[in-house]
């Protein structure tokens, strides 16, 4: 009989791979018990990266969350593993020294046991700190290698960054192979690697899309790996993980020692599972993403990103065909974005210096192959649209590229007066705290039990007020029947009068639209006669949800306030990422058209500038 081999169940990954959300508290704390009781899980993943935010987006508190869905895993003597993202904290961008300090404070304090410690550019002078935070907190360290295929990722590479993890205190080492495109034979070498320089616990990450994942598991095994991340039905394969069935079998059959499955109870949290899909969950589900696809293998797509893809696809599709629609011509199916997509990321990829394909640097690849692939089919040029946290990815200061940025990204920056930096990127974060614990006492906002309140506004800032505010649960019930409502349209429905606002010679008129001949009220075509501010019109480029900052460092325009071209004047949030909208023009501030938070469309005016 050969080693040992335990499983983790990566729970909230399996979600994050499959949509966009998790399931809620009172979801979570009904399917512990289940899982436990399937009696073969060392470790379950419980929280950590989108996590926190989804509860904000609930309008729960996930701080409380977090407490009460660690808790019966604790008991039941289950070690509980969470993602931290290094420089990025819990989020897509950079987080200050002290919030990263607190972050480890709160979640031990909330019963997690093991932070999964990452950079999206493989940089260890970002991971480094985790450690010695982790260990503080008195918190088990586990510092990832992130696996991708290029020219400059090889066995070597890896093998010298875990040596230097592994210098540096790190307790664990995660072969975190995100995208699952990880060459099986070379993973296999890089775990050999690791264990002739420590024998140190060693967990293996993948997904299964481009379908390397099972050959991978064996291989690792076979090279010492000691922890193996897996799904379970209905959410594993496609996008999602290899199932915890097919590895304990291959594992078994292989001669490893693997727990055995209390199939009852399996199917107990596969009922359940289901039942919080056709709860709501999954309205957020794309059915592709149970698909196996070897398209993956070129572009490199991470399977946690895969899932909210293709809910966003849909929205940028309608974008592209909107464009279509005015000028007459053919519209694009979405299996044509998708591939155009998938093109453009093997393009950009390699012109942005290789970084590696996870949060949140495959979002910002993502979006910079969509937003190339939208300006092109609109007939403008690449590279129009990078977000500052992009920039700053391309200028280093969020660590430093593994790879060389091409010339037509140098020159870019150059022109546009943008500086490239090469000291460490925790220097451009200064602390923070002080800042939002005043903010807190102004509010009369609770810090919370272990400060874990300052530490969510701090850590999540916009999407933190929106809680606070009610707009996030507002947002997210009304989104929730929207998509029910589409669900169940009747194609009858389309045939029912429509309200809309269309402007003529530059007045707006309300006016209703039916199919056939109906009776309508006197006040069916309706001039609107409100206006705010006079000036020029500041359009939203994309579709997304409107800010006028994105932390508390940063002052919002107000009506009145008189701008220069280039001036920062609100932001909008697009897939996961906050885009600057500029000012075109020197002017005055004459009105702003929406509240932080609210949803755009391309086109929409955010406001006024005369």
């Amino acid at each position: 009989m050969k080693r040992e081999i335990k499983f983790s169940l990566v729970f909230r990954d399996m979600w994050q791979s499959a949509g966009k959300y998790v399931p809620r508290v009172d979801q979570l704390v009904k399917v512990a018990p289940a899982i436990i009781e399937m009696g073969c899980f060392a470790r379950v993943e419980t929280n950590g990266g989108g996590f926190e935010q989804v509860n904000l987006l609930f309008g729960e508190n996930p701080n409380k969350a977090v407490r009460e869905w660690t808790k019966p895993f604790h008991e039941a003597g289950i070690q509980t593993h969470m993602l931290d993202r290094a420089l990025n904290g819990l989020r897509m961008s950079p987080v200050p020294a002290d919030v990263r300090q607190l972050f480890y404070k709160v979640k031990k304090a909330q019963g997690t046991d093991i932070t999964r410690t990452f950079c999206g550019l493989n940089d260890t002078r970002n991971i480094i700190p985790s450690i010695t935070y982790a260990h503080e907190a008195g918190m088990i360290s586990q510092c990832s290698l992130c696996i991708t295929f290029s020219p400059v990722h090889t066995v070597e590479y890896y093998v010298d960054m875990a040596k230097t993890l592994i210098e540096a205190g790190a307790d664990e080492i995660c072969i975190k192979d995100m995208a699952g495109i990880g060459r099986p034979v070379s993973l296999g070498k890089i775990v050999a690697g690791i264990k002739q320089i420590k024998d140190i616990p060693v967990q293996y990450h993948s997904h299964a899309g481009p379908g390397f994942n099972m050959a991978s598991i064996l291989e690792v095994c076979e090279a010492g790996c000691d922890y193996i991340d897996v799904g379970m039905e209905p959410l594993s394969w496609g996008t999602g993980h290899a199932d915890l069935i097919s590895v304990q079998a291959m594992l078994k059959d292989a001669g490893f020692q693997v727990p055995e499955i209390n199939m009852e109870a399996y199917m107990k949290v596969r009922a359940l599972i289901q039942e919080f899909m056709d709860d709501f969950l999954g309205l957020y589900i794309s059915p592709r993403n149970r698909l196996m696809n070897s398209l993956l293998i070129a572009p490199g797509l991470p399977g946690g990103m895969m899932g909210s893809l293709m809910a966003d696809l849909e929205s940028n599709l309608e974008s592209i065909n909107k464009y279509k629609a005015k000028r007459n011509l053919p519209f694009m199916k979405q299996d044509e974005l998708l591939i155009k997509l998938f093109n453009e990321v093997a393009y950009v990829w390699p012109r942005v210096g290789y970084p590696p394909l996870v949060t949140p640097f495959s979002q910002y690849v993502k979006n910079l192959a969509m937003m190339n692939v939208i300006a092109m089919e609109k007939g403008k040029e690449r590279w129009g649209m990078i977000a500052d946290d992009i920039w700053d990815m391309l200028l280093g200061k969020a660590g430093k590229l593994p790879g060389q940025l091409a010339p037509e990204i140098i020159e870019k920056a150059d022109r546009e007066g943008r500086k490239f930096f090469t000291g460490n990127p925790q220097d451009n974060y200064p602390d923070a705290l002080d800042k939002y614990r005043k903010l807190m006492k102004e509010n009369k906002w609770e810090l919370g039990e272990d400060d874990e309140e300052l530490f969510e506004y701090a850590m999540h800032p916009a999407q933190y007020e929106a809680y606070m505010s009610g707009k996030a649960k507002e947002d997210f019930l009304e989104d929730v029947e929207k998509r029910r409502a589409e669900r169940d349209r009747s194609p009858l429905d389309d045939a029912k009068p429509k309200t809309l606002t269309v402007q003529v010679d530059g007045q707006a008129y309300r006016v209703t639209v039916a199919y056939g001949d109906i009776d309508l009220p006197a006040s069916a075509t309706e001039k609107v006669t409100s206006h705010i501010g006079e000036g020029q019109d500041v359009p939203a480029p994309l579709e997304g949800k409107f800010f006028l900052t994105k932390n508390a460092q940063e002052t919002p325009v107000k009506v009145g306030d008189k701008v220069k071209k280039g001036d920062l004047l609100c932001y909008i949030e697009a897939m996961k990422t906050y885009n600057a909208i500029r000012a075109d023009f020197d002017g005055t501030v004459t009105a702003i058209c929406l509240n932080s938070g609210d949803s755009v469309s391309e086109d929409d005016v955010l406001m006024k500038i005369g």
